[in-house]
């Protein structure tokens, strides 16, 4: 029978979480600066719904969570088998030193981590930051509220540099967006965003990595009652500004599948599905060699910034069915 481990608060000293235990993360969960949490392959991570666990890897700490395709690490509700369900606990946030475009080159993220103790901090000018590794990660049931409106996402990376390796990850029944990029230069490869609740990649601050290899999937009746749900969002900023370094991610080799499958399915009364790229606010992110099927619209440049972005060929939508 398995062995629970429960873990509160930050982690100061490079620690190793071993797969003979279940860790139930009780809170909100710091890797600090200089510290490296490693997860040996086959671990199960448990957030708890009560308090909102929550694993947060501050800038300067590192994650090394490297699963196998036999041995996934599997982030997961603490709730009991059967009754999982969408925000039973946070998710995953990575935070760096790379590039992002707010005034000042530094932000807090969002979703309620500490402020105070600048927990929350990411940007910087390093852009081959080292974050580690999440690799063969499953997470699941994630996204709970900290607050109305702000949820945490899946897998949230703030200014992830491109020294991290982020490679086959699947987020499921999310409560908020699957992946969500706040600046940053990461790459990223195989990523799957599974019956989630709001965007499945939603990018943001200057976000400059590429993302090749990705499945999205939607269920019909499960979408963003407050806002609208979109398989892309994606913004320079929440002003369109013309904030520098601009977000100009580049995707490729996706399938998005919509709520509307093959196209057959009917959508439920009150449903807010909106667009498979909702692409605005002067981002120029390019999406190549992708297929979509069931969403309502297909592709949207919103806005004047946007069509130029378009016209001086910095954002890019080509080779895609």
């Amino acid at each position: 029978k398995a062995q629970f481990q429960t873990v509160t608060g930050h982690i100061t000293t490079n620690t190793t979480w071993t797969n003979d235990k279940i860790y139930r993360m009780d809170g909100f969960i710091y890797v600090d600066s200089n510290a490296t949490l490693t997860i040996q392959p086959g671990t199960i991570v448990r957030g708890v719904k009560l308090t909102k666990g929550t694993l947060i890897v501050t800038r300067g700490g590192k994650l090394i969570a490297d699963g196998t395709v036999d041995k996934p690490i599997v982030f997961t509700s603490d709730e009991a088998a059967g009754t999982r369900t969408y925000g039973d606990w946070g998710g995953i946030i990575v935070l760096g030193n790379a590039p992002i475009n707010p005034v000042g080159g530094q932000a807090t993220i969002e979703g309620g981590v500490n402020n105070a103790a600048q927990d929350g901090q990411y940007g910087g000018t390093n852009a081959a930051d080292n974050s580690g590794i999440l690799r063969y990660v499953r997470i699941e049931y994630g996204g709970i509220p900290f607050s109305a409106n702000n949820e945490i996402n899946g897998l949230t990376m703030g200014g992830v540099g491109s020294g991290t390796i982020v490679d086959y990850v699947m987020v499921s029944f999310n409560g908020d967006d699957s992946f969500e990029w706040f600046g940053g230069t990461v790459n990223c490869k195989h990523l799957i965003a599974y019956k989630g609740v709001d965007d499945d990649f939603d990018t943001d601050f200057g976000f400059a990595g590429k993302v090749q290899f990705g499945l999205a999937v939607r269920d019909k009746n499960v979408f963003d009652a407050a806002g609208d749900s979109n398989s892309f969002e994606s913004d320079n900023d929440a002003a369109g500004s013309a904030n520098t370094p601009q977000t100009a991610a580049i995707f490729s080799n996706l399938t998005i599948i919509g709520a509307k499958g093959n196209g057959s399915l009917s959508l439920p009364v009150g449903e807010k599905f909106e667009k498979a790229f909702r692409i605005r606010r002067n981002s120029s992110i390019s999406v190549f060699n992708s297929l979509v099927v069931g969403w309502e619209k297909g592709l949207s440049i919103e806005g004047p910034s946007c069509e130029n972005n378009v016209t001086s060929g910095t954002l890019v939508f080509s080779n895609n069915v």
